[in-house]
């Protein structure tokens, strides 16, 4: 590390479960993150504060004005602005020696599967079930840690799904193709800094990964209920059924005997 990123990260190098080696890790990492609206722009702002080397970001989305309320990597003089533009200029401001790659459209097939295989940890910052569910593949395919998030009204949840650990479960354990029909934030709105708060936790979990410290949320499903400002954490087990992480059945008779 230069000796600029010895100050810039020393309150990380303090930490125990970071420290140099730690921090070397964060600087070296490749992030996708997928969505810059009000998950992605508080992901997309700590990841950068905290020295991941490389963000990649991918949103075909312009900036509106009902954006700002909540969309804190964006500014007013951005309306209108492709927001991964927007949001490249942000973090370049915040800080310039990290590597920003703006993808100003929405990654499918081909394009979707190359940016997840080279990425060390996929962050889930969109708002549509579809993407969900092709995110969700491609990281199965390409064994890549997803740490997916969602947030509406005054609730949110966070979970990772990590395809490099046996037992754990993936987004389609969670929710089934039935679950495609959901209510969206413009219809019935969503706290402002609710985002803030499940968008850093999503950060904290990607650099969990990343380092490789404490315990992440794989298996499980963080919910908080900022009305009453409760936390709760539900199990998630893997969907022996799941058409994306289980198994086929002639592999479970197979390794049966």
């Amino acid at each position: 590390m230069t000796p600029e990123e010895k100050s810039r990260y020393s309150r990380h190098m303090l930490l125990a479960q970071i420290g140099a080696a730690g921090q070397e890790r964060l600087l070296a990492a490749r992030v996708l993150v997928v969505g810059m609206g009000g998950l992605g722009s508080p992901v997309a702002m700590y990841l950068a504060a905290s020295g991941v080397g490389h963000l990649v970001l991918s949103d075909f989305d312009v900036v509106e004005l009902s954006n700002l309320q909540r969309q804190i990597i964006h500014r007013s003089d951005d309306v209108d602005r492709n927001k991964v533009e927007s949001a490249r200029k942000a973090i370049l401001a915040l800080n310039p020696g990290v590597q920003v790659t703006a993808l100003p459209y929405a990654l499918q097939d081909d394009d979707l599967d190359d940016e997840v295989a080279a990425a060390d940890v996929v962050v889930d910052a969109c708002d549509n079930f579809q993407s969900r569910f092709e995110m969700n593949a491609a990281c199965w395919r390409q064994r890549t840690p997803l740490v997916s998030a969602a947030a509406m009204r005054m609730e949110g949840q966070v979970s990772v799904f990590d395809p490099r650990q046996p037992e754990s479960p993936c987004y389609r354990c969670l929710y089934s193709d039935e679950s495609t029909e959901g209510e969206a934030c413009s219809q019935v709105g969503v706290l402002a800094p609710l985002l803030g708060i499940v968008g850093s936790i999503q950060a904290t979990e990607a650099m969990k990964l990343i380092v490789g410290m404490g315990t992440t949320l794989v298996g499980r499903v963080l919910v908080l209920d900022a009305l009453d400002m409760e936390l709760r954490t539900l199990k998630l087990r893997k969907d022996p059924q799941c058409p994306v992480c289980s198994e086929p059945a002639g592999a479970r008779a197979s390794a049966g005997g």
